[in-house]
């Protein structure tokens, strides 16, 4: 009975293996094509909203287009050539040259309100703190300034199967810091997107990618929870953001914030006059 326990074990692990290869293989086939229809609703927003100098974070194979009036610094937590050996799978491709070493979330070396815009494309999800992240952004951005930020809606992503991340945690996360649920994000992980479904496979999963310090999609939301997300930081920790513009854009949502404080850029919509 112990034998055929062990070989029923093995055969289970190495299909739930081989699903997990499939569909990463399928994610890959469709990311192309995504990246087609992406790029412009991208290029509408960056001609649109961006001016004067600004900041775009990882950016990596996959600068934002800029337009005329906007020059950009680019912003990684490696220097140019030690970002390209962290990322085999784009090391092929034409990387930016890193302008400042710096850690994306924190942005320690950056100046209060020192740029006109910023821009972070897939990177938020990433973030452990996602509050305290874009605090740091706000910070650095003047008043007026606008954030771009790209993030994947997770009906549209391998993260459909996971939940929706509540404010509360994001609460959580920011006041009392984001450690104490590092481990159940890794399970989360295992379970809905690696896709394992034995127990001991998720838990030994899990604790293989926390000791290694996996960088994965801590969160994940919909369009409509980004949207009730940035409210929530203005209405709780009083943020000065404004949303500009918030577009589905297949599988990623194109998210236009304002800095609050600083004067309208001259094709912003202007208010009424009191009658």
């Amino acid at each position: 009975m112990p034998l055929f326990q062990s070989r029923a074990k093995r055969q289970k692990r190495a299909e739930d293996a081989a699903r997990s290869k499939e569909r990463e293989q399928r994610y890959r086939s469709q990311r192309n094509e995504w990246k087609r229809i992406a790029t412009s609703v991208r290029d509408f927003a960056s001609r649109r909203y961006l001016r004067g100098q600004g900041i775009e974070i990882g950016a990596l194979h996959r600068p934002l287009a800029l337009y005329e009036g906007a020059t950009v610094k680019y912003v990684d937590r490696l220097p140019t050539e030690e970002v390209r050996r962290a990322n085999p799978n784009v090391a092929d491709q034409p990387q930016v040259p890193v302008d400042i070493v710096d850690d994306g979330e924190t942005l320690r070396t950056i100046a209060n309100e020192s740029v006109d815009f910023l821009i972070a494309n897939h990177m938020l999800e990433h973030t452990r703190n996602p509050i305290a992240t874009m605090e740091n952004f706000l910070r650095v951005v003047k008043p007026g300034g606008i954030l771009f930020l790209t993030i994947p809606d997770k009906r549209f992503t391998f993260d459909r199967r996971r939940g929706i991340t509540p404010f509360v945690h994001l609460r959580d996360d920011y006041l009392l810091g984001p450690e104490s649920s590092d481990r159940e994000h890794y399970e989360d992980w295992a379970r809905h997107v690696r896709d394992f479904s034995d127990e001991e496979a998720i838990l030994r999963h899990a604790g293989e990618i926390h000791e290694a310090n996996v960088n994965i999609h801590f969160h994940c939301w919909t369009h409509g929870e980004m949207v009730e997300m940035f409210l929530a930081m203005r209405r709780e920790f009083g943020f000065p953001l404004e949303i500009e513009a918030s577009i589905q854009n297949g599988h990623e949502v194109v998210n236009i914030l304002r800095k609050s404080g600083g004067p309208q850029s001259s094709d912003s919509p202007k208010q009424a006059p009191e009658t």
